[in-house]
């Protein structure tokens, strides 16, 4: 049966589309090669099992067929773009997303590009390939246009519907085609000049993100090591009105949303022009958190007559964003790994995850929250959850480390 649309790729950006979509009244089906992954889209994704059964109930439907690609008005290529080993970003996903689509795509269909790339992917990776795939020409026979992504998870006061949305097509016609389909899902929609332009706006807000957390990453172990009071200093910084804006340290930067340097794109799409020197080391400093938090468990053990060998220790909070399952990314596991090499016993507690694992190994789960923090040496809260009742836990805990600044005044030691 046809269409409005095809979402290509039911993970963090594609799942969320799919829900704005039917939100939206669009016929909308999901495209997975994988059996597997399309029968378990409720499974530490984007949106819960509830919101998915929800989804499923008002019409959304999966499915493994190609041949349903070509019965929609616009299909929307949502395949992950993880960084791989080099520091580049995989794009293999896109391009077997593309090569599916494209054998199946028809004349006056709307292909728009959500996954994170490099400027110029659209024009220069994706666009050959549909070409290619299909017999057909962009911007003549098909639309062809990007809109970065931006959806964010457990976000609950922005969303697609009040999230301006960044389009770049191939062409003027391309635009509007992208713009008059997001048009049904938001309430804004900004035209770019061009693809390029676009994927590079996504570029700044990813990089954007990732140095001012670095700065924040930096002060954080500066004001420890002055005595100062960083969670203060932020409060003060955050009332000037103007040229100011707030970032919070952590233990590290998760997501699925690594910083992008285009000089370092490898093969036939190499980038001219310089690194981004400011990225490269937003990177390093990030990277050093997990580090530094197993330096102050180890430091803070000390001071209180124990060793990190032999330590009992809980963890708090395993996934990378508050409130939500995805793990993508997150800090949790590498400490979790370095705690267990310098052996310490774990165990860990997260309302999200039921079951845990760090390099193959199973982590215990903790089951009376207090209890476990009571007979912890060291309680290390790792992300905040809004069920956790944190002047509660710094009661019963022996020793308790916060790395995100969410517990009162007084009540911890914070990063």
């Amino acid at each position: 049966m046809p269409a409005d649309l095809a979402v290509i790729g039911l993970g963090h950006i594609g799942l969320p589309l799919a829900q704005a979509a039917v939100a939206a009244g669009l016929g909308t089906i999901g495209y997975a090669s994988d059996p597997q992954t399309a029968a378990a889209l409720g499974a530490d994704g984007p949106l819960s099992p509830t919101e998915v059964r929800r989804l499923l109930t008002a019409g959304f439907r999966t499915t493994t067929d190609p041949a349903a690609l070509g019965r929609v008005r616009t299909a929307v290529l949502c395949a992950p773009t993880p960084p791989a080993g080099d520091g580049t970003l995989d794009l293999s996903a896109v391009a077997d997303a593309a090569r599916t689509l494209a054998a199946h795509l028809r004349p006056h269909t709307t292909v728009i590009l959500e996954s994170a790339g490099y400027p110029g992917t659209t024009e220069e990776f994706l666009r050959p390939l549909l070409e290619q795939g299909s017999g057909l020409t962009a911007g003549r026979d098909f639309h062809l246009a990007c809109s970065p992504a931006r959806y964010d998870p457990g976000n609950r006061r922005y969303g697609h519907a009040n999230t301006p949305k960044v389009i770049g097509g191939l062409t003027p016609a391309c635009t509007e085609a992208a713009a008059a389909f997001y048009g049904r899902l938001t309430d804004k929609v900004v035209r770019a000049r061009g693809p390029k332009e676009a994927e590079t706006a996504g570029l700044l807000e990813t990089n954007y993100r990732h140095v001012n957390i670095a700065l924040m990453n930096e002060m954080a172990v500066l004001c420890h090591d002055i005595d100062v009071d960083l969670w203060d200093v932020i409060r003060c910084a955050e009332t000037k009105p103007f040229g100011f804006q707030s970032f919070r340290p952590g233990p590290g930067v998760g997501g699925h949303t690594a910083p992008v340097d285009p000089s370092r794109r490898t093969g036939q799409g190499r980038s001219p022009g310089h690194p981004l020197r400011m990225v490269e080391l937003a990177q390093q400093v990030n990277a050093r958190m997990p580090r530094y938090v197993i330096q102050r468990c180890a430091t803070l053990l000390n001071e209180h007559g124990k060793s990190a060998r032999g330590a009992r220790v809980l963890l708090l909070g395993v996934t990378y964003k508050p409130d939500i399952a995805d793990q993508e990314g997150a800090p949790a596991h590498e400490i979790a790994a370095r705690l267990r090499e310098m052996g310490a016993h774990l165990t860990y507690h997260d309302p999200y995850v039921p079951q845990w694992q760090v390099r193959g190994r199973p982590v215990p789960r903790a089951d009376s929250l207090y209890e476990a923090a009571s007979g912890a040496d060291l309680t290390l809260l790792l992300q905040h959850h809004r069920t956790y009742d944190l002047q509660g836990l710094a009661v019963k805990a022996q020793l308790l480390l916060d790395t995100r600044g969410a517990t009162p005044t007084g009540a911890a030691y914070r990063l």
